[in-house]
């Protein structure tokens, strides 16, 4: 007899503590972000990144209560950034956003990287980068057409936002499917090898298409072609490299990133956060400033893409052979 009520006693014990645990877990899920939440731009102050991760960071403050501080981390085609991010706790109160170069490309070239799908988690994708390939307005080169030309003939300097990028990897392909000699010039970011282009240091840049915009819109710099499977909706006269007849494509979408290990319930409700600001007339008109285009993508949406993605890019790293840096 008191064998069966000390049982009981020990299972009114169980049943209590679990409560209280469930009640604490719950109330710890319901007070997020109980502090300033830090969100990574792992690309270079005043880039295209930057200016969408503070438009986006204005609207997270204004869903969750709580200011959210934009800090660059820059370096390494967005790397160090990211294996910032990758060490942080798993709490919610330290996020990234950025394309996913670093996640999807940069591990398949630098070895012993750990950055990968599986130790970052994505939350949301917020933009899609077309990538674009420019000359100054002053360039002999009046189309893609002669630039591929001229690249058959003698060697070509061109610069990109950093070794393995998405706009070097474009330009990359489109030199092996059309024999191009050119050689690459890596920067910190789209804005320094613009910088380069105007100089005069530089035959051709290829950067994120918003980043040369201005200069684009100022008649500075032309834009020959962009990489990605549509045109970009602000430049419509620009063609794809597909419509040149050339089978590249390189896509790129930037969104919201967390370390693995986030709880369900904070990354549904930053997912959510996520949506309402991507909706909201202030990002719209950042977008519509800086000529990026938004493409929200949903956590499981943008969970499947930054994987699948991670696989093609290992596949093409495998056909070319390894060699490209």
């Amino acid at each position: 007899m008191n064998t069966g009520s000390n049982c009981l006693k020990q299972l009114i014990r169980l049943v209590a503590a679990m409560a209280v645990l469930c009640t604490t877990h719950a109330w710890a899920q319901d007070t997020y972000p109980s502090r300033p939440i830090t969100l990574i731009n792992p690309w270079a102050a005043g880039s295209s990144t930057d200016i969408m991760a503070r438009a986006v960071a204005e609207q997270l403050y204004k869903q969750l209560g709580q200011s959210v501080v934009v800090t660059s981390r820059d370096g390494g085609s967005g790397v160090i950034g990211m294996t910032v991010l990758m060490q942080a706790p798993a709490d919610g109160l330290t996020l990234a956003f950025t394309p996913m170069t670093p996640v999807t490309i940069q591990p398949h070239h630098l070895k012993d990287l750990k950055l990968s799908p599986d130790t970052i988690q994505p939350v949301c994708g917020i933009t899609e980068n077309i990538l674009g390939i420019s000359v100054r307005a002053d360039s002999p080169f009046k189309t893609l057409t002669d630039l591929i030309a001229a690249g058959k003939s003698k060697s070509l300097s061109y610069g990109s936002p950093g070794p393995n990028s998405a706009p070097f990897l474009a330009v990359d392909d489109l030199a092996r499917h059309q024999k191009l000699d050119v050689v690459h010039i890596p920067f910190k970011g789209d804005a320094a090898s613009i910088q380069e282009l105007l100089a005069g240091r530089l035959d051709f840049a290829t950067s994120i298409a918003a980043s040369a915009a201005p200069q684009v819109k100022a008649g500075t710099v032309r834009l020959l072609a962009v990489a990605s499977e549509r045109r970009h909706p602000g430049f419509a006269e620009v063609p794809t490299l597909r419509e040149f007849g050339i089978d590249v494509t390189q896509l790129s979408f930037a969104g919201w990133f967390a370390p693995k290990g986030t709880p369900p319930q904070i990354l549904a409700k930053l997912d959510a956060a996520c949506a309402m600001a991507v909706k909201s007339d202030a990002v719209k008109e950042a977008a519509q400033k800086s000529n990026q285009i938004l493409a929200y993508q949903p956590l499981p949406q943008w969970d499947k893409r930054v994987h699948d993605e991670f696989q093609k890019q290992g596949a093409a790293y495998r056909a070319a052979g390894g060699v490209r840096q």
